[in-house]
């Protein structure tokens, strides 16, 4: 089986250490995917986030996370059952990673956390600068309360074997991007370039979803009388435009993106996005 993953590592082409490292861990993310699958995670909970854009459907930039919500608000979920199946996927891989539950049963996003140093050992690594013991570490998080008004689809994938994915449609993904975006309470630069690339592909966000979203956590929570229309949408984000230190937001981005991306991150700045912006309002009508 590592002849499979090697295989897949190959077909990345990286140039350097750090593009092999996220490779690596993309294919282990991918794996994960698929034992989550035949465990039947799917039936209650859908895929969402960064790393769903770039599997399904090729977001250029890597991303470190696995991010889910359950379908149905659900206090009572526990990563546990699902870590075994993980843990037998990976050992037919010839994997052996750790896997437990991290933090607190009570809040509202529970995560585990994958560590593996057994992969890099067993693959012909292109780099010799990389150790083969480094540790490829993969969090796995899930909102049990999720907000009302996600739509979601399937999406077949085919690697490391055939399996379907169920996972928040573009729109709705988008509207938690952009609460991402409004109520983070740090700067990430991947939240902008996710942005830029939402608006590049003519999604507009999923209005409901966003309004459930922000009355439920972050500054507007609680605004029960908080309607979120375009011209709303569009005040907020502007003004939140003019805050960033786009220096910052560049530099956090910068180690996910491929060498011939990085030109792109001088445009970074307010009279950039505010353009985005512009382009995004315009294609609500």
């Amino acid at each position: 089986m590592i002849d499979l993953i090697q295989e897949k590592l190959r077909s990345y082409g990286a140039k350097n250490r750090l593009e092999e490292e996220n490779a690596t861990k993309e294919i282990m993310q991918e794996i994960a995917l698929y034992a989550l699958w035949k465990a039947d995670f799917f039936d209650v909970a859908v895929f969402q986030g960064g790393t769903s854009l770039r599997i399904l459907h090729g977001l250029p930039r890597f991303s470190e996370d696995l991010h889910f919500m359950l379908l149905a608000p659900d206090r009572t979920f526990n990563w546990a059952p699902y870590l075994g199946a993980l843990m037998d996927t990976f050992a037919a891989f010839g994997i052996r990673p750790e896997a437990k539950p991290k933090g607190d049963m009570d809040k509202r996003i529970r995560a585990a956390l994958i560590k593996d140093t057994s992969i890099a050992g067993q693959l012909d690594l292109a780099f010799s600068d990389r150790q083969p013991d480094q540790k490829i570490r993969i969090k796995l998080e899930i909102d049990v309360e999720p907000p009302a008004f996600s739509t979601d689809a399937w999406t077949f994938l085919d690697f490391p074997a055939d399996h379907e994915v169920r996972h928040q449609d573009l729109a709705s993904n988008f509207a938690l991007k952009i609460h991402a975006l409004l109520c983070r309470d740090y700067l990430k630069g991947r939240d902008w370039y996710d942005f830029s690339w939402y608006v590049a592909r003519g999604v507009f966000p999923n209005l409901a979803h966003l309004q459930a979203a922000l009355i439920q956590f972050g500054p507007w929570s609680g605004q029960k009388d908080l309607k979120v229309d375009t011209a709303w949408l569009n005040r907020a984000l502007g003004d939140r435009i003019d805050t960033v230190d786009w220096e910052v937001a560049r530099t956090d981005v910068r180690r996910f993106l491929r060498p011939d991306e990085l030109k792109s991150l001088d445009l970074w700045s307010p009279r950039f996005f505010s353009a985005k912006l512009a382009k995004l309002i315009a294609s609500a009508g």
